[in-house]
C-alpha cells in the first residue's frame, strides 16, 4: 500500500498540482503564529508547549481518520493516505518556480527571474546577476526537493506500516515549525525544541538523500564536497545537500551574493564550473533521478514484504 499511495499521490500533484501556501498549510501557520505570540516569553518549556499543541491536532487527524477508515474499508484508508501525501509532499510545490526562473533565465528576462526569486525565497534579489540568480536557484531547489519530498516519503515509508500517513504529517508540520520558530540563527530559546526535534527527524534522510544525489551524478565528487565542506555552511542539514548536490552535478554552489549594497561572502561548495542557468536542467534531472531511485528501492521492499508475508 506504501508504494501505490506514493505513486497516486505524485500522479494526482501532476495532474492537479497544489501551491506550497495551499489551505492546509495556510491554516498551520496561522495556527503556530497564533500559538507563537501566546507562549513565546522567551523560555525553552514554552517551546516545547507550543510544539506539542501545534503537533497533537494534525496527527491526531490524521491516525484517526486513517484507523477509523482502515478498520471500515481498505479502499478508503488508501485515498486518506494519497490526499494527506497530496498536501504534504511533492514536486511541484516548489518546482513551479524552479521552471519559471529556468525560462526568464533562457529569454534573458533577468528582471523577472529577480523576482520570482525573491518571492520563492524570500531574499533581496535586485542586485543579484545571472550566475548568482542560478546558483540560489539551484540552492533553494536542492533544499525544497529534500523537505517536499524526500523528508516527507522517508517518515512516510517508516511509519506508514502501522500508521499510515502520520509519518509524512509528522514530518512536514514539525519542519514548518523548525523554519517558523527555530531558525539556526535565530537564538531565541523558544524555537530550540523545534530545531533539536527537526535536527533528530533529518539526521538518517538527509544523508541518504546525500547518498542518492552522490549515486545519481558523479560520486566521488559528491562524497569528497560532502565530507570537506558541508560543516562550512551555516546550517549544515542544508550543507550536506547543497555540497552532495553540487559534487554530484560539478557545479560550484554558495560564494558570495550582492545583496542589500554589500557583498555578502559565503563558503563555496562544490567544485568544477560556477553555477549558471544552463545547469537548471542539470540540477532538476539530478532530483528526479534520485526520486526515481527511491521509488525503486520502496518497491522492492514492498514486494519482499508481499513475498515473505
Amino acid at each position: 500500500m506504501t508504494f501505490l499511495a506514493l505513486i497516486l499521490a505524485l500522479a494526482l500533484e501532476q495532474l492537479r498540482p497544489i501551491s506550497s501556501r495551499n489551505p492546509a498549510y495556510l491554516a498551520f501557520i496561522r495556527m503556530a503564529n497564533n500559538l507563537e505570540r501566546s507562549l513565546d516569553a522567551g523560555e525553552f518549556r514554552n517551546g516545547v508547549y507550543g510544539w506539542l499543541l501545534a503537533m497533537i491536532p494534525p496527527l491526531a487527524v490524521a491516525l484517526i481518520v486513517y484507523f477509523v477508515l482502515a478498520h471500515h474499508s481498505k479502499p478508503l484508508a488508501v485515498a486518506w493516505t494519497v490526499a494527506m501525501l497530496y498536501f504534504t509532499m511533492g514536486f511541484r510545490q516548489f518546482s513551479h518556480a524552479f521552471s519559471g526562473i529556468s525560462r526568464a533565465l533562457q529569454a534573458g528576462e533577468t528582471d523577472v527571474a529577480r523576482l520570482l526569486l525573491a518571492d520563492w525565497t524570500g531574499q533581496h534579489t535586485s542586485e543579484m546577476n545571472e550566475d548568482e540568480i542560478s546558483r540560489v536557484a539551484i540552492e533553494q531547489g536542492l533544499v525544497d526537493s529534500y523537505r517536499y519530498v524526500f523528508g516527507t516519503v522517508f517518515w512516510f515509508v517508516v511509519l506508514g506500516w502501522f500508521a499510515g500517513p502520520a509519518g509524512a504529517v509528522l514530518y512536514r508540520t514539525s519542519s514548518l515549525l523548525a523554519q517558523k520558530w527555530g531558525a539556526f540563527d535565530n537564538p531565541n530559546a523558544f524555537g530550540r525544541f523545534a530545531r533539536w526535534v527537526q535536527d533528530l527527524l533529518d539526521y538518517i534522510p538527509v544523508r541518504l538523500t546525500a547518498v542518492s544525489f552522490a549515486i545519481m551524478g558523479d560520486f566521488q565528487d559528491a562524497v569528497d564536497c560532502w565530507s570537506a565542506q558541508a560543516r562550512t555552511w551555516a546550517d549544515y542539514t542544508s550543507g550536506i545537500l547543497l555540497s552532495a548536490g553540487a559534487g554530484a552535478i560539478g557545479i560550484k554552489l554558495g560564494d558570495v551574493l550582492h545583496q542589500d549594497h554589500t557583498v555578502k561572502f559565503r563558503p563555496e561548495l562544490g567544485l568544477g564550473d560556477a553555477a549558471n542557468p544552463d545547469y537548471l536542467a542539470s540540477a532538476v534531472g539530478l532530483i528526479w533521478r534520485s526520486v526515481l531511485l527511491w521509488l525503486a528501492v520502496i518497491l522492492m521492499l514492498s514486494l519482499a514484504g508481499w513475498v515473505g508475508g
